[in-house]
């Protein structure tokens, strides 16, 4: 297999051209070039390769991509998913899918509730997550960003942070039945 970073084009050439001096000495001259812009073309590669950028250029990549609800503010890991997925979400904007997986990019997990699944007025639906770290800070902002994903009509109705325990449950019972019996003695 050929490896096309560190390819010669003297490799490539065909027997009939490998005997003529004026082919071998520009195939020589051209694979230093060839191989800088093989070199060079990895860098193009940059949403690929978001995990190993640094923070200055997710934040370019952010505004390029048009981010609506980007916050240098957040941590790096979570803006570097906010531009990977903002692709996908410009794609899928307006619907209940896309403002699932906005929950799960700035909540960690959850899901959305629609009026008709809770009884709720039509076009309003509730945020449900279950993670306990959840600030007042990511619901504010989460709420900013969602106005960028959601469709016109629909209406937030409230952000549910649910918690879930397992703990042990005792019962105890006790049935008493009887009578006061005093007994005397007779002499």
């Amino acid at each position: 297999m050929i490896d096309i970073y560190n390819i010669s084009l003297l490799d490539i050439l065909p027997d009939s051209l490998k005997n003529d001096k004026d082919m071998v000495a520009m195939a020589k001259a051209f694979t230093p070039e060839l191989q800088s812009l093989s070199r060079e073309a990895k860098l193009c590669m940059i949403l690929r390769n978001i995990d190993h950028l640094p923070s200055e250029l997710v934040d370019h990549l952010a505004w390029e991509l048009h981010v609506d609800f980007y916050d240098p503010e957040l941590p790096l890991e979570v803006r570097r998913l906010l531009v990977k997925n903002s692709i996908p979400w410009h794609r899928t904007k307006g619907t209940p899918a896309a403002v699932e997986e906005l929950i799960t990019t700035v909540f960690g997990d959850g899901g959305v509730e629609e009026w008709f699944e809770y009884g709720g007025q039509p076009y309003y639906f509730n945020v449900i997550t279950n993670n306990r770290e959840v600030t007042t800070e990511q619901a504010l902002m989460f709420t900013r960003a969602l106005n960028s994903v959601k469709n016109t009509r629909s209406w937030l109705e409230k952000i549910e942070i649910s918690q879930v325990e397992n703990l042990n449950l005792y019962f105890a019972g006790i049935i008493h039945t009887g009578d006061k019996i005093t007994l005397w003695q007779v002499n």
